[in-house]
């Protein structure tokens, strides 16, 4: 399609959107008395309406039936998470038996490394990516630590080529082979939350196996945002949090992944919980733990219902929807992001360098743009004139045209607004 920086074809493809309608319901704050245009829900996504009478539900049956809810509430709470299984197994690719959701995402991958990453004398490394997400890298750390190694000869960081924004799949190949015996793990973000990369993880996971390691993934970027064959793929476990393009709220309840091939493994160590053990005999107490076969069986305590239910108003959403219609939405929306970017460029003589990848198989919702020549005053002016943006240093913004609540209108609408600002600046 050839692409045209008009507010009439901006509006032309609204009405072409088979998912305008999603995004009345939303909630939006408010800039001035107008809705903002919100280009942050791979940090944050915006609330659902339906969000509401879902929490409301809880809190009612909490009301009238106190701790009878476990049982009797209209969604009872001793088995709240068992809804999630068929819908978010869609949405990740995995079996309903694979998935399920518990405490938060970095609270998840340590107790998952608990299981995954056995290091010995001789097989104890770690693959992650070169800036990856502040969280993990402490995660990691800590891990390596606590079994009694030094990050700096146990943490192997795959690092970008002098010059380069991203990195190559070529070398994430390559650093495995070397490693090779003493790879223990490799554990990297399937999306780069920095740059907006979208790792090859059906290749990785392949490589990573070959020379015999495990290999996990954060998901953090990824879910609700691509397209995921976790089970497929051969991946041995995933974690991601909910809160950004699952839209489920502020540090929200995370969701796993345990591939099947682990479920019968009783020897697999886990930190164990009385929410993980056997379901039909839960309640009687039993002093040996007998984990539930599946993904389940890794959950600890008895789950949060009040944060579940955010989760699972949105969850519902992404099954009405789909996620092949969403994914045909982000690269065309996406795409005229990056059109109109090129053109406000040409109009201010502006530079603006786009770090994240080009091709539509390395990206997906996100844009990192490097303002050349200009800095967090932009930024500002951007907030201050009702476009919600994130901000990195040294001059990245980025932004997420999420296809459930963003529309093209609004992309044409970011890019004038873009264009006073740096004019102004100018005078």
């Amino acid at each position: 399609m050839i692409f045209q920086n008009t507010i009439n074809f901006a509006k032309q493809l609204d009405l072409q959107d088979v998912l305008r309608k999603y995004k009345e319901e939303f909630i939006f704050p408010t800039v001035k008395g107008k809705e903002v245009i919100y280009f942050t829900g791979n940090s944050l996504g915006l609330q659902p309406k339906r969000t509401k009478s879902y929490v409301d539900e809880v809190m009612k049956d909490w009301a009238e039936l106190a701790v009878e809810g476990h049982f009797y509430a209209q969604k009872p709470w001793w088995d709240y998470q068992e809804r999630f299984a068929t819908p978010l197994s869609k949405i990740v690719g995995g079996l309903p038996n694979e998935v399920t959701v518990m405490n938060t995402l970095t609270v998840n991958l340590h107790l998952l490394m608990v299981s995954f990453y056995r290091p010995t004398i001789s097989r104890y490394k770690i693959i992650c990516e070169e800036k990856a997400f502040p969280s993990d890298q402490y995660m990691l750390q800590s891990q390596v630590r606590f079994h009694g190694y030094e990050p700096n000869e146990a943490i192997v960081e795959i690092k970008r080529r002098e010059g380069e924004h991203n990195i190559r799949t070529e070398d994430i190949i390559a650093k495995i082979n070397e490693i090779g015996g003493e790879l223990a793990l490799v554990l990297i973000g399937g999306v780069n939350y920095y740059t907006g990369q979208v790792f090859d993880m059906k290749t990785i996971t392949a490589v990573g196996h070959q020379v015999g390691a495990i290999v996990g993934w954060d998901l953090a970027h990824a879910v609700g945002n691509i397209k995921l064959e976790l089970h497929n793929w051969n991946v041995d476990f995933a974690a991601w949090c909910s809160y950004k393009y699952m839209n489920s709220g502020p540090g929200n309840a995370s969701g796993c992944f345990v591939h099947e091939k682990h479920h019968a493994n009783k020897e697999l160590p886990r930190f164990a919980g009385w929410w993980g053990h056997n379901k039909e005999r839960r309640f009687k107490m039993e002093s040996e733990f007998d984990p539930v076969q599946g993904a389940d069986g890794w959950q600890v305590s008895n789950l949060p219902v009040l944060t579940l239910a955010p989760y699972l108003a949105s969850v519902e959403m992404f099954d009405e929807v789909g996620m092949e219609v969403l994914i045909n939405k982000r690269d065309r929306i996406t795409a005229y992001l990056e059109f109109v970017l090129a053109e406000i460029g040409k109009e201010v003589s502006g530079s603006f360098e786009i770090i994240t990848p080009i091709s539509p198989e390395e990206r997906a919702c996100q844009l990192s743009v490097f303002l050349h020549g200009e800095g967090r005053e932009l930024f500002e002016y951007l907030i201050e004139n009702g476009v919600i943006v994130d901000w990195r240093e040294p001059n990245v913004i980025r932004l997420a045209p999420v296809p459930f609540y963003c529309s093209f209108e609004d992309i044409y609408h970011f890019g004038q607004i873009l264009k006073k600002g740096i004019l102004k600046k100018a005078h």
